[in-house]
């Protein structure tokens, strides 16, 4: 456990005239600079490392480095783990609220669950996350845009999910059956599994469905769909994103265009994805925090979604998996990968 200096309380602490004078506007540079000063402790707990989760931690830093929240000057991060594993996370939790952290950046659905479940006073904020109402991460009557009058808040991750799969099922017009992965114990995939099968009929398209409960479980579970399906899509599923290597080695080696929601993905080999930047998640839910460490109670700060789209494309994966990408549509890509 980390202590700070006797007789200096955090929130005294953070409203006196000591702390980050320069960059914040606070106090006497000249005092802040001979009298000690604690580190503030964030705790972040990450329920599986991927690219897109990955991109949102370092969003969150960013945005606090920029507002003069620096590791190593002012702040120090007890970075956590779960690997796809919910006792993890739950383990995680209990060990930050030992800890006595001063926030909680918590990524991801079961990862805040824990938190939540595991304390009602440390200020948690969230992010990558689909439903936070169904998730019983909010109550169920605050809306996205409110405060939440408890000790969380956060931005979720909620995908266009019939506008990506309209997007993609005309970048293959021949892909009539769709195969795709996930964990059904992750809330968001469940989700978003919903939304895809809605988008699936509305659009004439057939979605096969393989179930998993562990990332390595992807090789097989995409060998599985060969001959069935003749394009994938992937949902926000992060068991199945934590192994994305291994379903774009079967979707190159059977000319399979592979896509999914998540822009950080696709250098790994998708085809394309017309989804979320999760650095701007995690820079987004950083500013959230910033608020609180000034000294706004994490229950006045409302809880948003992300709602800025783009589109990446892949054209070294799409060569390999036998898609033609259009001249329109790169005009229209926000970025293309070569």
């Amino acid at each position: 456990m980390h202590h700070r200096p006797h007789g200096l309380d955090k929130r005294q602490f953070l409203h006196s005239g000591l702390a980050f004078a320069a960059t914040l506007g606070w106090g006497s540079p000249a005092l802040a600079q001979t009298t000690p000063r604690p580190l503030l402790h964030i705790g972040v707990t990450q329920i599986v490392s991927h690219a897109a989760l990955n991109a949102d931690q370092k969003g969150f830093e960013a945005a606090l480095a920029i507002a003069g929240f620096r590791e190593g000057v002012n702040l120090r991060y007890l970075r956590h783990n779960a690997n796809g594993s919910l006792a993890q996370a739950q383990s995680i939790a209990a060990l930050l609220v030992r800890e006595q952290v001063d926030l909680i950046h918590s990524i991801a659905t079961p990862t805040t669950q824990a938190v939540v479940q595991a304390t009602r006073s440390i200020p948690i904020v969230f992010s990558s996350i689909t439903d936070p109402q169904g998730a019983g991460i909010v109550p169920p009557s605050i809306a996205r845009g409110q405060a939440s009058g408890t000790n969380v808040t956060g931005v979720s991750d909620l995908w266009p999910v019939l506008l990506q799969l309209e997007t993609y099922a005309k970048m293959v017009p021949h892909a009539k059956q769709w195969g795709t992965i996930y964990n059904p114990t992750e809330p968001n995939s469940i989700t978003h599994i919903r939304a895809m099968r809605a988008a699936a009929q509305q659009l004439g398209l057939r979605l096969i469905e393989v179930p998993i409960e562990h990332s390595n479980e992807v090789g097989a579970a995409a060998g599985s769909l060969v001959g069935k399906v003749q394009a994938f899509t992937i949902t926000s599923d992060n068991t199945t994103v934590a192994n994305l290597e291994a379903l774009v080695a079967v979707a190159n080696r059977h000319r399979i265009p592979l896509f999914t929601g998540d822009i950080n993905s696709v250098a790994r080999g998708v085809v394309a994805a017309y989804g979320l930047d999760y650095f701007l998640i995690g820079y987004a839910a950083g500013q959230k925090a910033i608020l609180v460490l000034k000294g706004i109670p994490v229950g006045n700060i409302a809880w948003e979604p992300t709602e800025k789209f783009s589109l990446v494309l892949n054209l070294r994966a799409a060569k390999r998996q036998g898609v033609h990408i259009s001249p329109a549509l790169l005009q229209k890509a926000d970025k293309v990968l070569e």
